[in-house]
């Protein structure tokens, strides 16, 4: 809030009044002097810089390694792909198969949050009510 606001009426018009002004927006106000000191001065990233032609060898030798590792992890998984579909697995099952697994967990989300209200409507915790409902902790 700006000094003296009490809510977000002033504010919004302190800032159409900045904007109108020329003023920025977003913490800094000019003074007869310029910008006040928290704004002066150039940005600087907390990334410490490299240094030059150093910094271009390493980032490429960092990309090509980079570039080895994603071709390596894709034949992996090429190879991962074809063990699956010779054991006699199809996309079309794994769809279906990923569609039902989030339909369970919805619906067992639910389940808990349900659990979870009867146990504070019965001033108890959610683990003490699974063996009222024949359910393991660990499930």
């Amino acid at each position: 809030m700006g000094e003296g606001s009490t809510g977000p009426g002033p504010r919004s018009l302190e800032t159409r009044a900045q904007r109108a002004q020329g003023e920025p927006v977003w913490g800094c106000r000019r003074t007869e002097s310029g910008l006040t000191r928290s704004c002066r001065g150039a940005f600087r990233s907390p990334r410490p810089s490299p240094k030059s032609g150093q910094a271009d060898q390493t980032s490429e030798e960092s990309l090509l390694l980079d570039i080895q590792k994603l071709k390596e992890k894709r034949d992996m998984l090429d190879k991962e792909i074809s063990q699956f579909i010779s054991e006699g697995y199809s996309v079309d099952e794994l769809e279906d198969h990923i569609t039902q697994l989030h339909e369970y967990n919805d619906i067992k989300d639910v389940g808990q949050m349900l659990m979870g209200k009867l146990a504070v409507i019965q001033g108890v915790t959610t683990k003490e009510l699974y063996p009222e409902f024949g359910l393991d902790v660990n499930d």
